[in-house]
């Protein structure tokens, strides 16, 4: 199956930008000092700084999606599937943030929202798209 290039596109600036924000994120977080969020939002949480969250972040969130931009830039017919763990990656990861810090920020909304629309738009690039769209089951 071809993936229209309109969606192949838009799944590649999705990744991008989810990249590139985990990767942000790591060094605000590590070497930034936190970016200015309150060390009191880590109380109760198994963290004392921000430096192994932030770690976590460009690791785990940050290296799906590198390898999902280098798989689909070699055409590898597992980018599809790389794009969707992605998203579901980056869904995971605000859930348990929200969870542990039990604070809430429009970061929170954005970040959940660009992993559904790249998990959504991947699965229609792994063909659950129906031909024609309304068509009906038998």
């Amino acid at each position: 199956m071809t993936v229209p290039r309109a969606l192949r596109v838009t799944l590649l600036v999705v990744a991008w930008f989810n990249l590139a924000s985990a990767v942000a994120g790591m060094i605000g977080l590590t070497v930034g000092g936190g970016m200015g969020v309150p060390l009191e939002w880590l109380e109760g949480t198994p963290f004392s700084s921000y430096f192994w969250p932030g770690i976590i972040l460009g690791v785990v969130v940050g290296g799906i999606q590198a390898l999902t931009v280098v798989a689909q830039y070699r055409r590898y017919a597992l980018a599809w599937g790389l794009h969707a763990a992605a998203g579901l990656v980056m869904m995971i990861w605000i859930v348990v943030e929200l969870a542990m810090l039990l604070v809430w920020s429009p970061l929170h909304g954005i970040y959940f929202v660009a992993g559904l629309v790249q998990t959504v738009l991947a699965v229609l690039a792994l063909g659950a798209w129906p031909r024609p769209l309304l068509s009906r089951t038998p």
